[in-house]
This record gives C-alpha cells, structure tokens and sequence, in this order.
C-alpha cells in the first residue's frame, strides 16, 4: 500500500515492468487461478504460482522497493509472477490481507531490514570517522585527503587538455566537424573518464553526436563548446566562484558524494512526497531510471537517480501517482534537485471500519497495451478505493514555468531543463511550428521539445485533453517542453516503461 494505505493501481504496477513482454506476460497471471498461498501484510506480499513445474514458485514483494524475490529461472525485475501477483493483489480480490508472511517469505523480508539497518548504521559511523578505514578499522583522513589531492590534480589536467581540443576544433572550422567522425570524440570522453571526470566525459560524447543530429547542427555544437568551455574555465577558478555556483560546477565535472556520506552528513528534509514522473534513458550498457517527486508541504522538487546493467531494470520502481512520506537529502548543487532518498515513515493506521469496497472493472487483468499504440488510461486500470489521494496536483502557468527555468540556470549554467507542473494547457498538434502546448488564459504558447517529435504518446496527451487544457509534467527547457506525465485524473504516463526511443534529455539533470 502506499503512504494513504491504498493498494497500487494496475497501471503503476505495470510501469514497474522492464519490457513490454514482461507487461503482457504478467497480465495473463492476474487471475486468482495459478495463485494459491496468496497474501499481504504491512509492506509486503506473496504467493505461490503454479507452473511448468511440480513445485510452484514461491514469489515475494517488499513494497518498499520496490524489491522482488522469485524462485523462477527469470533473469527479469521484477519477473512476470511478481507482476501478475501485484496486478492481483492491485484488483483487491486475490490476495486478501493476512496476520504475517510464511516463512520464506517473511525470512527474506526480514532480511533485507536487517541489511538496510546495518548500512545505514555502517554509513553513519565511517562517515563520522572523517575518511577511509584501514584494515585495522582506524579512519584514515590523511589519505582521504591526499586521495582527493591526486583526483584534483588529475581533473585539471583534463580540462587543460579538453581546452587545446577545443580550441583546435575552432581553428579548423566548425565545418569540418561531420567528417572526423564519432571515434575522436569517443577518444577524448575515454582520456576524461581516465582523467576522473566522467561529468566532462559525458559532455564530450553528447558533442560528438551533434554533427549527426540534423540541420543546424553548428549552431548547436558552438552552443555546447561554449558551455564545456565554461565549465573548464569555472574548474579552473573553482575557489573565486560563489559557493552554488562552484557546487554547481563540482557536480558537472563529475565530483560528487557518495550516497552514504551523503544519507549520513546531510540534513534530511522530511515530507509526503508525490511521485510525478519517470524515465528509462539506456545507452545499451546502462539503464538509468529518473523519478521525478514533490513534496506536498514544501512544495520542493526531487530527482532520483537510480542504475542497472544492460538487460535489467533498476531497482528503484516508484510508480507514478504514488505518495511515500520519507526523508530525502540534497546532493550540494548550485540548485538542488538530485536527492537521495533515506528513511521511509510507516503509513498511519487506517481508521476502523469496513473493508472497502473492490472497484468494478471490465477485464480482470489488464493485458500490456502495443509498443506502438497509446497505452489506456490509467482511470480505467482496477483500483481499491480507500483512503483519499491526491488528484491532480497544482500547476502554474507557462510564464511562471519559464521563470522557474530562469531562475535555475542562473545557479547551474548547464542545466538543460527544470522540472514543472503545467496547469490548464492545451496540446496543439504539430504544423510548421510542430507541437505547442498553448494556454487561453495568458495567451502564452509553449513549444515540445523537437526531439519529442516522433513520439506516439504526443498523441496520447491530445486524447486525454480531448482538445480541452489539462495537467502536465515535464521538463521545460532550452529546446521546449518534454511532457512525461499527464491526469486524467489518475496519472498517465506518457513514455512506454522501457524508456526507449522517447528521451529528449539524455544527459545529467
């Protein structure tokens, strides 16, 4: 259940799948039929799922992951019996409420308390030792500090070297840039990263894939050799700058805290937090999922950053709608917006009363809708009402959303897009102009983000809209406006779960 006691909604269950065949998959076991030994209690939820076998799997879901366990041959996370058995215990009927978990279901949950305890605690105590600890268990703050000496000083030999690359690019012609090819760019990101600042590295591959990206690509690669030019310069003078501004530039470069040093020494800031957005952007490597949240009482907003190798999903799975109140800590930024997430707050107890209705639904599984064709509205998934939740969450207008991206870049000059909610808009399919979102009440319009162009689920937002304003979230920024969710009044998201082919923004926030 969420932070208002409400089982999830099948939709946000499906936006934990890593692939659409994994959503069809689980769709087909949300019956009561393969199921036996299914139940829920507090954060967690299992069952036995009948297959090809004689023994039926023993599958088991700590909701505050979300985390999975399966005793199935799947390399998938979650496989398709832990999607089909949250889709059952999302429609209400299949997997009633018990006293406790088995006991193999209730050993692994208890397991992964006790590890998360003993982290945090571990954390917290070799990050008040002040460094690393020796093998005898003494803290080390002498070679902490001469280990951040020798990364330094490596970093500003990068960025020297980055400088004469730039430079040498400008004293031969932009022109020629489409003919030396991506492998020189890969070459100088690979001497960066060895550099240890994979913040330039990243930057100098996302150069080295503008002279492909279509007509008026100079223009853009001027704009970015400009921006890595000023980073290198702000490294360069990074003891002048004001203190955001030279946390902004740290955290471009690719110096950043650990999680546990951060989670141990940072001040948390406690608050119920809507989960407004997600995004899968993947190279073939790497799978990076972005969770975008906001707090209901400070209105403040935060990205989680989370990763899984090629082939499997993130662990981090928060899907969109859902309000956890938990702690998050900032990572120094000249604005911050990344955070970590740390102690998440039980749920207050349900007040007494009768069980709450199931809600009726048309089908008793929702089966994964085509990669190719817009996804049904999440109105339309089985939900158990029960405690009440947020709607539709307050927007402002495209003014104030401009101003709110303005006034972030002047603390982070490389900041491509702010995330906002938009409020009373209206998409307007592309022309000539492409796609705008347009409100009536200013007289403003908003353009989508170009890159955006191909994506079927533009489409998808005109349906909801119904040619009337709605509720949008996105990322506004120099290009447009990138939409990832919308209500209707349930959130729909607006990029398959996969993430794939539907990212305008592929670099760090």
């Amino acid at each position: 259940m969420n932070a208002q006691g409400e089982r999830w909604t099948a939709e946000q269950v499906l936006a934990l799948a890593p692939d659409a065949a994994s959503r069809k998959a689980g769709g087909k076991l949300a019956t009561p039929g393969p199921w036996s030994g299914a139940g829920a209690h507090g954060r967690g939820v299992w069952g036995l799922c009948a297959g090809s076998g004689s023994k039926p799997y023993q599958t088991v879901v700590d909701l505050d992951g979300p985390a999975y366990r399966c005793s199935c041959p799947s390399r998938k996370f979650p496989c398709k019996h832990a999607l089909g058995l949250l889709l059952l215990w999302a429609g209400g009927g299949g997997v009633p409420e018990a006293e406790g978990p088995p006991e193999w279901a209730g050993e692994w949950l208890a397991g992964r308390r006790e590890r998360a305890a003993r982290e945090a605690s571990g954390a917290a105590a070799e990050t008040a030792a002040g460094g690393r600890k020796e093998p005898g268990g003494v803290a080390d703050p002498q070679a902490a500090r001469r280990r951040a000496e020798r990364r330094a000083r490596r970093i500003a030999a990068g960025a020297s070297e980055l400088e004469q690359r730039l430079a040498d690019l400008l004293r031969d012609g932009l022109a020629g840039a489409d003919r030396s090819g991506y492998a020189v760019w890969e070459e100088t990101a690979a001497r960066m990263v060895d550099a240890q600042a994979p913040g330039l590295g990243a930057r100098v591959r996302e150069l080295g894939a503008i002279p492909s990206s279509g007509p008026g690509w100079p223009g853009r690669l001027l704009e970015e050799c400009a921006l890595l030019h000023l980073l290198n310069q702000g490294y360069a003078r990074l003891d002048l700058l004001p203190e955001a501004l030279a946390a902004a530039t740290r955290s471009r470069v690719g110096l950043t805290t650990t999680t546990a040093e951060l989670l141990a020494s940072g001040a948390a800031v406690r608050d119920r937090w809507l989960v407004l957005g997600r995004r899968d952007d993947s190279d073939g490597r790497l799978t990076t999922r972005r969770i975008w949240l906001r707090g209901q009482d400070t209105g403040r907003v935060a990205l989680l950053l989370s990763f899984g190798a090629a082939g499997h999903s993130p662990e981090l799975a928060l899907p969109v709608g859902v309000v956890l109140d938990a702690d998050l800590t900032y990572y120094p930024a000249g604005r911050p917006l990344r955070a970590a997430l740390g102690t998440r707050h039980p749920a207050p107890p349900l007040p007494p009363g009768p069980a709450a209705p199931s809600a009726p639904s048309a089908r008793p599984a929702p089966s994964a809708p085509s990669p190719s064709a817009p996804s049904p509205s999440a109105s339309s998934a089985p939900s158990v009402p029960s405690a009440p939740s947020p709607s539709v969450p307050p927007g402002s207008d495209i003014p104030t959303a401009l101003a709110a991206y303005g006034d972030a870049l002047c603390e982070d000059p490389w900041l491509d897009a702010w995330p906002v909610v938009l409020s009373g808009v209206t998409p307007i399919p592309g022309g000539e102009d492409g796609w705008q979102l347009a409100d009536t009440r200013t007289g403003a319009a908003l353009p989508i983000d170009p890159r955006c162009a191909g994506r079927t689920d533009l489409w998808q937002l005109t349906a909801v809209s119904g040619g009337g304003p709605v509720t949008v979230f996105g990322e506004c920024g120099h290009r447009g406006f990138a939409p990832l969710t919308t209500w209707d009044p349930a959130p729909v998201p607006l990029q398959s779960p996969s993430g794939a082919g539907s990212t305008p923004h592929g670099g760090m926030p």
